[in-house]
This record gives C-alpha cells, structure tokens and sequence, in this order.
C-alpha cells in the first residue's frame, strides 16, 4: 500500500543510522519531531464532492486525500499536518484515450477545472487544486499503465501515459529492451509524467533527457483528439512534440507516448572516484564531459556532500579504512566524490573504465576505489526520497532544489545558492545544513543539485514559513546566477514566479497564447506554469 503522507509504499523503510542523529543533532542542534495527522481524521474533514456521480468518478474522501497533493515539502507539510485545504472534487480513473475524451468533454460543457495526474510525485505544486469557485476534477492516468505497441526494427514502443518506470523497463525488457530513463522518483513517477515535466533519468549521458527518448504520442484535449507522429527527425516547420514536453498539463492530457527504446546491453558497471578538492574535481568532469567518453551516467558531489555521505553511510569502520587509503595518496580533508557509470560490451565498459580512471589521476585523484561503492550506489539509487521519513521522525525537514548553468558559471553558482541557503536562517538563530552535486554534465554546462536540512519549527505554520524563506532566497539566488528555474523538476506552481526572467516578454506572452487555444476558459491545470498575465515590468 502507498503511503498516503509521504513517499513511497508503506513496507519500505531507510531508517536513520546512529551516525545520522548524532551528526543531525551536532550540525543542527537537537530536534523534536511534529506530530502527525492521521489519515481517518483528515478525511473526516473532506466535505461534500461537487460532482455528480459517474462510473468513472470516485468521490470518496480517501481517493480524494490521496490524490490532493504532490511531494514538494510544502505538501508533506500539509498532509503531515492535516491542514491540506483544498481537495479535488473527484478523481476520475479512465482506461483509454476515449474514456479521458469523455471526461474532458463533460467537464468542459460543466465548466470544471481538470488537473492531470501521473505518479503524484510532482516537487513543484503541479498537481494541487487550488480552485474554489469551479468543481475540481483529478484525471489519474494510473490504469492506463501497458506497452501498448513495440516497433523492434525501428525501435520505438508506445505505452499507456500511466505507467510506472519499473512497469516501463519490466515490459520493455520482456522483448530485450531498455528505455534507460532512471530519474530519481522513478519507482512511482509516469512516462507521461516525465514527459509533461521534461524529466532527466540519472543515466541521461547514455540515454538522453526525455526530449530526446520522446517520439510522439496522442493528447486528448479540448477541441478534440491531437495524434504527433514518430519521424526519426524532421524539417518541417517548429517540433510541435516541444509544446507537449514540459507543458505540464496546460494543453491536454497526454494519454499514449511514443518512446525511443534500444536494446539491453551486454554490461554495466558503476563505479566511484575522488579527486582532492571541488577546483579540480570540476576540472575533472568538465574535462570528461567534453571529450565525451560514452559514460551512462557522471555525478560530482561537492566536499560538503561528501562528508556527509560518509558520515551518514552507517559504516564508520568502512569509511575509516577507505579515508585511510585515500590520505596514503593525498586524497584528504576536501575531497570530492565523482560517481560514473559504464554500459556497452564487456570490451568497451573496460575501455571506459580505464580512460576515466586516467583523467581522474591527471587531476590529482584515485581513479577507482574498487567495485563495492559503486554496487552500494546502485543498491540506493532510489532510496534517497526515503530519507525525508527518517529525518522527519528525529525533527527535520529536508529538501532539495537544483538547476543548471554554463560550465564558466558552475563555482560561483554553487557558492550563491549554497550561501543562501546557509544564511536564510540566521535571523531565528537557525542552521541550516546545504550540500550539492553536479548531476548531469553536458558539453555545455551543468546541472546543480542541492539539498538543505533544516530543524522543524515548533509548529507546521512555522516549519512552512522557515521553507519560503529558503526556498525564495535559493530561487532568486538561481536566477541572478543566470541559471535555469528547473533543470529537471518542472515549474509547476512553486517555481511560476521565477519564469519569466528565463523566458522572457516575448517567450512568456506566446506561451499564454498557445494555452489560450487549447483551453479558452483555463480549465486544465490553471495557475502552472505561467499564473497570470505578464507585462514587460515582471519580466524584466
């Protein structure tokens, strides 16, 4: 059974180690959990639906619950708390394309406001109803969930919008496939969903971003029916599958998706590396990035983060026997841990291995620290949401937020968001622990990832106004950066504000007209992505 409050399903727990609370409470200061709401008095307080009844349609206050919010720490908050608000009227679980046409056709004659729904996992406020005055309708796509067609000569598969990533790799690898999208919510989020959102799987070096895997599909709106046909590329004025890969439910509900799959490859290995301080590890990873060596995946953790992995790893004695060897070659206070997958023959994962090891010791690093932290990585690739469990049961909230930036601005970058974060609190006496990866590289630049931890307030009012803080500092320390809003979470309502200094005047007023056609009266998903009107003044 999922979890109704938090993530995941109920029979997984990642429970904090004694090194974790003792380093929490040594960082932070020492703690006092919440209390936490429970499910049968929450629904006790959903009142009555505004929908009428239809065979399609649950108006039940649990389905409604559980389908009221995303995973953003501003919905663990409010469902943490009880305090969740606003509710959907019902939620609505089709089978096909033509049942969601069904749908959208009564509720464009009622005038309800309908927000798509894939995996639930949205950290930017996609999915919340936040209408009162119009019934809200949620269109989970949960059952159309099946590889509904596989291409194997042109390597293509079609599969229902709902499914689930382990549901997309166990079908496709029935038939000797891979899709090899792996972002990090993967065990719940949708392909339509990461389409929607234009998600970035950790093996993205290898496999591409979902703009890349994404060929075409069918969305079911308003006016009517849109099929985007497969071409292995095209001349042919704008790429309309563009107004569908991060439009995040504004122009209809993506009901199949027409994905690039390859087949599985013989090998693949993960492996960790260090170098000796954040200057040249970066050296080191722009370095590989540029001369692309075919890796699947590359991932720089930042001194900060480095220690801390370590320390929260659970195995003091491991750690300690890997520092000592590290420092037996200079490796020692600073250092930063590069993470790197390897996939192809046997031959050329071999090749890899060694030409990546090669670069990591021209800067001063250890090229390989053996096979185990690599196995370890792999074994918790997916565990990591898990945490904010752990940690809320000792006392503290823990987020994340990230973007991207070209290669020149990477350092200062980290350095503004990082001290923003750090600083945010200062003025309630608060410490607030932040560490950052580089988790996807590019020719270009970088994505940055960081994390913050912080201490519960004594009251879920407090602990949310303590996040806008963080989160606003953060947000506004991104853009002066120059970086993106989002490199792969999506804007949805948390990040709205700050689109239009990336999109600009121009970029922002032709998104409003494409929504404008598609939904007159601003019935799908009102509110994401762009909020309201906006002049040249807000977009400057």
């Amino acid at each position: 059974m999922r979890k109704w409050n938090g993530w995941g399903d109920e029979a997984n727990h990642v429970p904090a180690t004694e090194q974790a609370r003792t380093f929490l409470a040594e960082k932070l200061g020492v703690a006092r959990a919440l209390p936490d709401a429970r499910l049968e008095e929450v629904c006790a307080q959903v009142p009555p639906s505004r929908l009428p009844e239809h065979a399609l349609i649950g108006r039940d206050a649990e389905i409604r619950v559980r389908h009221a919010r995303g995973q953003s720490l501003p919905d663990w908050l409010a469902l943490r708390s009880g305090q969740i608000g606003q509710y959907p009227d019902g939620v609505a679980e089709p089978q096909s394309s033509e049942e969601v046409a069904e749908l959208l056709a009564m509720a464009r004659a009622s005038g309800w406001v309908v927000i798509p729904y894939g995996g639930g996992t949205s950290v930017a406020g996609h999915i919340n109803p936040v209408e009162v005055d119009r019934p809200v309708l949620t269109l989970s796509l949960a059952r159309m969930h099946k590889l509904l067609s596989l291409d194997p000569v042109s390597c293509l598969a079609v599969f229902g919008a709902g499914t689930p990533g382990p549901e997309v790799e166990r079908q496709l690898q029935e038939h000797g496939f891979t899709l090899g999208h792996f972002p990090q919510s993967w065990e719940l989020s949708t392909v339509g969903g990461w389409v929607a959102s234009r998600s970035s799987g950790q093996q993205s070096m290898r496999y591409g971003r979902i703009e890349q895997l994404f060929a075409g599909g069918r969305i079911e709106t308003f006016s009517g029916r849109w099929d985007i046909p497969t071409f292995p590329a095209s001349a042919a004025g704008p790429d309309l599958r563009e107004w569908i890969l991060g439009s995040e439910g504004r122009i209809g509900v993506l009901t199949e998706v027409a994905v690039r799959v390859r087949p599985i490859s013989p090998c693949e290995e993960f492996h960790v590396a260090f170098c000796p301080d954040w200057a040249q590890a970066l050296s080191c990873v722009r370095t590989i990035a540029q001369n692309n060596p075919g890796l699947s995946m590359l991932r720089l953790s930042n001194a900060e983060e480095t220690r801390t992995h370590l320390i929260l790893a659970g195995h003091p004695r491991a750690v300690y026997v890997l520092e000592r060897y590290l420092a037996l070659r200079g490796i020692k206070e600073g250092k930063c841990m590069l993470t790197y997958g390897v996939t192809g023959s046997r031959a050329e994962v071999q090749r890899l291995r060694q030409e990546v090891a090669q670069v990591v010791r021209s800067h001063g690093g250890q090229g390989t620290t053996g096979a185990l932290l690599g196995r370890k990585w792999v074994a918790n690739r997916f565990r990591s949401p898990y945490l904010r469990e752990s940690f809320w049961q000792l006392g503290y909230a823990i987020d994340t937020l990230e973007t991207a930036v070209d290669w020149a601005r990477v350092p200062a970058a980290v350095d503004r968001i990082e001290s923003a974060l750090r600083d945010g609190l200062k003025d309630e006496g608060e410490t607030v622990q932040v560490f950052t990866h580089l988790s996807h590289m590019y020719l270009q630049g970088s994505s940055i990832y960081t994390t913050y931890v912080y201490r519960c307030a004594d009251s879920y009012e407090q602990t949310l106004a303590r996040w806008r803080i963080l989160k606003a500092a953060a947000s506004q320390a991104v853009v002066a950066s120059g970086g993106t809003i989002s490199h792969q979470h999506g804007v949805g309502r948390d990040h709205a504000p700050y689109l239009p200094a990336e999109k600009g005047v121009q970029g922002i007023q032709g998104l409003q007209a494409v929504f404008r056609h598609f939904d007159p009266d601003q019935q799908l998903n009102p509110g994401i992505l762009v909020a309201t009107e906006v002049n040249d003044e807000s977009a400057s």
